[in-house]
C-alpha cells in the first residue's frame, strides 16, 4: 500500500463505507491477498448492525444454511464473545444457538458494541500485516473520473482532505454516495410498472418516493424518574395521524404490514412471563406482539442475577419511521436527519409520560435512554437506519416477478446462471415519502445474480451494499443484514479476481469460463450459490 500522509493514499481496492457490505468487501479482498483502504463515516464499523443499532433481520434457516461462511463467522463470533466476556447463566452458556437478547425478531439479538468488537477482531490481522488501512471517521466529498473509470475519491479525515486511489473502487455507503459523484448511472425511488413489469409498481415513476428511515434507540426500565425534557416538536408528533395509519402515530395502533388493517401492540417492560429466553429456535415460541421483547438486545434472565438491572429494549418500531420527506437528494440532509431524531425523541418522551399502560395509567417514568449502548451523542443511535439507497443501473435488475411467491409459485425464484449468493426475506417496504402504506409481498428463497453488481457503463466501480441493481420493490427483500454482507463480499472478491486475471467485471459475467472460475472461487470461500431443498424445513 502506497501512501503520502495528509494528501494521497493508494491500495488495490478502495472501499468507501464501513457498513456490513463494506466490511465484507474488505475481508474478501484481503483474503485474496489484496491491499485495501476502508473508509467509514461513523466511529463504529458495521453499519446497520452497529452504528444504526438494528439487530439482524434474517431468514428462518440461518442457523443451518443460506449465508456465507464469513457471515456465519461473524454470528458465531458474537455468541462466543458473550460466552467469553459476559456472566451468562449456566443454561444460557450451554445453549448452542444463544440469543442474548431473546428478542423475537431475530435468532441473534445483541448489543451493538459486541458486533463492533467482533468485526474489529476479524479485521485486526490484516491491519497488522499492513494490507488494511482504515480511515475513520471519514466521509467522501468528491471523485474524479477518466472516461468510464473512477480515478480517485476524496474523503475528509481528521480535518484534512485525502485522495484515495486504486484500480477498483467499491461504493459501500449507506446511500450510494459515490454514484452521483462518479457519474455512475443510478435510480432512486419508485420505478413505474411500465419500466419494470412489477405487479406492485405504480403507473408512473417517482424518484423522490423512498422508504422511511429511522433513528433507533435503546431503553431500559429502572427505579427513579428519568423523564427527559419535553421535545420542542412533541405536540406535533403526538397529534400527527397519517392518512393511511388509522390512528395517531404515537399510539399502540399501527398498520399490519401484511393486511394493512390497524393492529394493536402491547408494551410490557421486563415481563415476568416471557417465552423468549435463551434459545434462538423460534419455531416453538409464539409471538406475543409485545414491543418490549420484539427487538430486545439484552434479556437480564440470560445473565447472572443482578448483572443487568433491566432488560435492554431496542426501539425500531413503526412509530419512529420518518417518511415526511426524502433524505437522499435533500438540499440539507443533516436537517432532515435532525427532524427524524426529534420524532424518535418525541416517541421516547411519549413512552415516559403519556403512553397508555395496561393498568390504566400513563407513561413509564423509569424508562431510561441508553445512549451509552447505541453510541449516539444525543442518546439515540449513532447513525440513522437507512432502508433504501441510490441503486445502480445494472446489467441485470432484480424485479418483483423474479422472486414473488404469488408470481413464481412452486417454481421457486428465478435461477441465475451467474448466481453469486443466496438470500431470503419477504419484500418488506415501510411507508414511503410518497404517502404509500406498507408493501409486504411473500418471497421465494432467491439467488443473487452477478449482473446486479455490475454497472451498465462504469468499469471499475462496484456496489457493495444496498445500492445493487434492485428496484424500489425488491430492495425490500435485499436490504437486510446477510444479503448486504453477501453483496459486499462478492464485490470485494470480484475486484480481487479481476486484478488477478487482468479482466473486467463485465467480462467475468459474460465469459462462461471466467464466470465458472469466479463462482468456484466463491464456493471455496464459503459463499453459497444455490439453495438446498428447503421444503422439509
Amino acid at each position: 500500500m502506497r501512501e503520502t500522509y495528509g494528501r494521497e493514499m493508494h491500495a488495490d481496492v478502495v472501499v468507501i463505507g464501513g457498513g456490513l457490505g463494506g466490511v465484507a468487501a474488505a475481508i474478501a479482498a484481503l483474503r485474496a491477498g489484496r491491499s485495501v483502504l476502508l473508509s467509514e463515516e461513523y466511529a463504529w464499523l458495521g453499519g446497520q448492525l452497529t452504528s444504526q443499532a438494528v439487530p439482524p433481520d434474517e431468514h428462518s434457516w440461518v442457523e443451518s444454511f443460506g449465508v456465507t461462511a464469513s457471515y456465519r463467522a461473524l454470528r458465531d463470533g458474537i455468541r462466543d464473545y458473550y460466552r467469553r466476556h459476559y456472566p451468562l447463566t449456566g443454561r444460557a452458556r450451554g445453549t448452542r444457538d444463544l440469543n442474548p437478547g431473546a428478542g423475537h425478531v431475530s435468532r441473534l439479538c445483541h448489543e451493538p458494541r459486541v458486533a463492533v468488537a467482533v468485526i474489529e477482531s476479524m479485521l485486526t490481522p490484516y491491519r497488522s500485516t499492513g494490507l488494511l488501512r482504515v480511515l475513520q471517521p471519514a466521509k467522501p466529498v468528491s471523485a474524479t473520473t477518466d472516461g468510464d473509470r473512477v480515478t480517485s475519491v476524496t474523503v475528509t479525515h481528521d480535518g484534512a482532505e485525502i485522495v484515495l486511489t486504486g484500480p477498483y473502487v467499491l461504493d459501500a455507503t449507506e446511500t450510494g454516495e459515490l454514484l452521483p459523484m462518479t457519474g455512475t448511472e443510478f435510480v432512486t425511488g419508485f420505478e413505474s410498472q411500465g419500466e419494470t413489469g412489477e405487479p406492485s409498481a405504480p403507473a408512473s415513476p417517482s424518484a423522490s418516493n423512498m422508504q422511511a428511515f429511522s433513528v433507533c434507540f435503546a431503553i431500559d426500565q429502572v427505579d427513579g424518574d428519568h423523564t427527559i425534557d419535553r421535545p420542542a416538536s412533541y405536540a406535533r408528533w403526538r397529534d400527527h395521524q397519517p392518512d393511511f395509519w388509522g390512528a395517531p402515530m404515537l399510539s399502540w395502533q399501527t398498520p399490519n404490514p401484511r393486511t394493512l388493517e390497524t393492529s394493536t401492540r402491547s408494551f410490557t417492560p421486563n415481563p415476568d412471563d416471557d417465552p423468549w429466553l435463551v434459545s434462538a429456535d423460534q419455531r416453538v415460541n409464539p409471538g406475543d406482539g409485545n414491543l418490549w421483547t420484539f427487538r430486545r438486545i439484552a434479556a437480564r434472565r440470560n445473565f447472572v442475577d443482578g448483572f443487568y438491572p433491566s432488560d435492554i429494549c431496542l426501539v425500531n418500531w413503526p412509530m419512529i419511521d420518518y417518511f415526511e420527506e426524502p433524505l437522499i437528494g435533500a438540499p440539507a440532509p443533516a436537517e432532515v436527519e435532525q427532524r427524524a431524531r426529534e420524532l424518535s425523541m418525541s416517541v421516547f418522551y411519549w413512552l415516559q409520560t403519556e403512553a397508555p399502560r395496561p393498568d390504566g395509567g400513563t407513561g413509564w417514568r423509569g424508562l431510561r435512554l441508553r445512549g451509552d449502548v447505541t453510541g449516539g451523542a444525543d442518546g439515540l443511535a449513532m447513525a440513522p437506519y437507512i432502508r433504501e439507497s441510490r441503486r445502480i443501473r445494472a446489467e441485470y435488475t432484480i424485479a418483483e416477478q423474479d422472486l414473488s411467491l404469488a408470481v413464481r409459485g412452486d417454481k421457486g425464484a428465478v435461477s441465475h446462471a451467474d448466481a453469486v449468493g443466496v438470500g431470503m426475506y419477504r419484500i418488506d417496504l415501510h411507508p414511503s415519502t410518497g404517502g404509500d402504506n406498507y408493501i409486504d409481498v411473500a418471497s421465494c428463497p432467491f439467488e443473487l445474480p452477478l449482473g446486479a453488481l455490475i454497472p451498465r457503463r462504469t468499469e471499475n466501480l462496484l456496489p457493495a451494499g444496498k445500492n445493487i441493481g434492485t428496484t424500489h420493490i425488491t430492495n425490500g427483500s435485499h436490504r437486510l443484514h446477510p444479503t448486504e454482507w453477501n453483496a459486499g463480499e462478492v464485490a470485494g472478491a470480484l475486484a480481487a479476481f479481476c486484478l488477478d486475471r487482468a479482466v473486467t467485471p463485465r467480462a467475468v459475467r459474460n465469459t462462461p469460463a471466467l464466470l465458472a472460475d469466479f463462482q468456484q472461487r466463491l464456493t471455496a470461500d464459503g459463499v453459497e450459490l444455490r439453495w438446498p431443498d428447503v421444503s422439509g424445513y
